[in-house]
């Protein structure tokens, strides 16, 4: 090879000179310029829409750039698929995930491997990834097939496969959503070790306080342009912000005390099944009333993706009822729900929270195409649904090229966005957000939180769930804890108590909790009336 082609810099692991994608009426990457050095965790950061995604598919063989250059330890290279990619070691966790659903987690994790060819071992492959997944702090069940498992569960097996697959440059998008604190300090730990083994990491993160905690460098984008490499220890978080969105951000939303009314939102003693036919809720019991946000914190697969489709009426269950607005919506058709008022932003966007391949537009009339101005009979009125539409991705900032764009083809941020503009313009009486602002930047964050905390103020009954402390902390009046499937303590919104409730995620149930008597079956419906 001639000395020419290599790049000036060989003690970069990666670098990408100049890329350029071009999307219909998107500019993703306007010659970008991206280097990582070998042996660092380097962290990506940027709006939603700004390009990393796209960037790291660019870097993951999925894309290729319209224009620019790759150079892996020095060396040009071309990929022309993931595979291509693979074979020079590196691994992308993406943020959505790429995963055969009806395969189980060992499946999925030898899908384009040389061996095993002909016959598959299978007590022998399923023990070799869950010595894996135990050495990496990722439990998940090597028999489970995909459909079965959480969408945390799911980002566990994501991680495991690139790990299996011999990454040694890995890219982890948003890897620590699902995890309790300590388990965050466990995979921060595995992550220094990876490195400290010659390892390299490329992490891409909208927590910013794990950026400072984790990262040597960053990158940020914006609009598909790089604004600025930083050293992470001469930076703050503060100062990340505002390279990211180009305005000042308030981390944590000023609100005034909640003012809870009558309730709204009723669980009581409800039990159900999961997909494989365990026990996954154990006479759960909660209320939420009007004017409040109750958060539910928990480790992913203790039952929230469970609660979720029980409460929305997409899952049975075996006992106990759901009451919303005093109407018994129990094993009731989703419809139920919604006609007694229920908003629902669930955890899954692409296959529960929109229909891909519909426009925009489309997807924003889902719950009203029934009812008039939308709907009436079988005629839809199409001058009323672009009207609708408009508004809605103007006021909740959805960046699309138009409302005719399919919903696939928007950024995990932005369908996110098209999800709550759908949800909250229905004027709910009661909202259920599951992981509301996963994925997003700081900027959609903010301006997320600040419509839950708008709507709380205006009376609807908020039940949040996330295993983002922060987002708990900074938004829920109350916190509750579950742990297999039930509640195991509540506590205070206090960032004095961060260790409890990580503790409570971890399934050691406090000795003394926020509403003292809290029993041992999780009822605390008592308690909250």
């Amino acid at each position: 090879m001639n000395p020419s082609q290599l790049s000036d810099s060989p003690a970069l692991a990666v670098e990408m000179r100049g890329i350029v994608k071009q999307f219909p009426g998107v500019l993703a990457n306007d010659r970008v310029d991206f280097s990582v050095r070998r042996g660092e965790i380097h962290a990506l950061l940027g709006e939603n829409g700004a390009g990393k995604s796209t960037l790291m598919n660019i870097l993951s063989g999925l894309y290729r750039p319209d224009a620019g250059r790759i150079f892996i330890e020095g060396r040009p290279v071309t990929f022309h698929s993931p595979r291509d990619a693979i074979q020079h070691g590196i691994g992308m966790v993406h943020q959505h995930f790429m995963l055969v659903a009806t395969q189980t987690v060992a499946e999925n994790l030898i899908l384009g491997q040389d061996t095993p060819r002909f016959v598959i071992n299978y007590p022998k492959l399923e023990a070799e990834i869950a010595a894996l997944s135990r050495k990496h702090g990722l439990d998940v069940d090597p028999g489970a097939r995909i459909w079965q498992l959480s969408v945390g569960e799911q980002q566990r097996v994501e991680v495991l496969k690139m790990l299996y697959h011999g990454a040694k440059i890995l890219v982890m998008d948003e890897p620590t959503a699902v995890l309790t604190p300590q388990e965050v300090d466990g995979l921060f730990e595995t992550l220094r070790s990876m490195v400290a083994t010659g390892h390299t990491v490329i992490f891409i993160s909208h927590k910013l306080d794990e950026v400072k905690a984790i990262s040597d460098r960053v990158t940020v984008l914006r609009r598909g342009r790089v604004t600025d490499v930083v050293e992470t220890k001469d930076t703050s978080k503060a100062e990340l912000a505002r390279l990211m969105v180009g305005r000042e951000v308030l981390f944590r939303i000023e609100k005034k005390p909640a003012e809870p009314q009558a309730p709204v939102l009723q669980i009581e003693r409800v039990s159900c099944l999961n997909d494989r036919g365990l026990p996954a809720l154990r006479e759960f019991s909660l209320t939420v009333r009007a004017g409040e946000i109750v958060g539910l914190a928990g480790v992913a697969g203790n039952g929230q993706n469970e609660l979720a489709e029980v409460i929305s009426g997409l899952r049975e269950a075996t006992e106990g009822r759901i009451v919303i607005q005093g109407r018994d919506v129990t094993n009731r058709p989703a419809t139920a729900a919604i006609d007694a008022g229920l908003a629902y932003i669930p955890a899954d966007r692409v296959g529960v929270g929109v229909s891909p391949n519909l426009s925009v537009a489309e997807n924003l009339i889902l719950k009203d195409y029934r009812k008039p101005p939308i709907g009436n009979g079988w005629a839809l009125n199409l001058a009323e649904i672009k009207r609708r539409a408009e508004e809605l991705v103007r006021k909740f900032d959805v960046k699309t090229p138009d409302i005719h764009t399919q919903a696939r083809l928007l950024s995990g941020g932005n369908m996110q966005k098209l999800i709550l503009a759908r949800e909250i313009s229905s004027r709910p009486k009661a909202i259920m957000a599951v992981y509301p602002t996963r994925g997003l930047d700081v900027g959609a964050t903010e301006a997320v939180h600040r419509m839950l905390i708008e709507e709380r103020d205006r009376g609807t009954a908020i039940l949040m769930i996330s295993e983002d402390l922060d987002e708990l902390l900074s938004l829920s009046d109350r916190i509750a804890v579950i742990y297999e499937g039930q509640v195991v303590g509540e506590v205070p919104p206090d960032d004095d108590r961060v260790d409890e409730i990580g503790l409570l995620m971890a399934g050691s149930r406090a000795e003394s909790t926020y509403l003292a008597g809290v029993p041992a079956n999780g009822d605390n419906h008592a308690h909250q009336d």
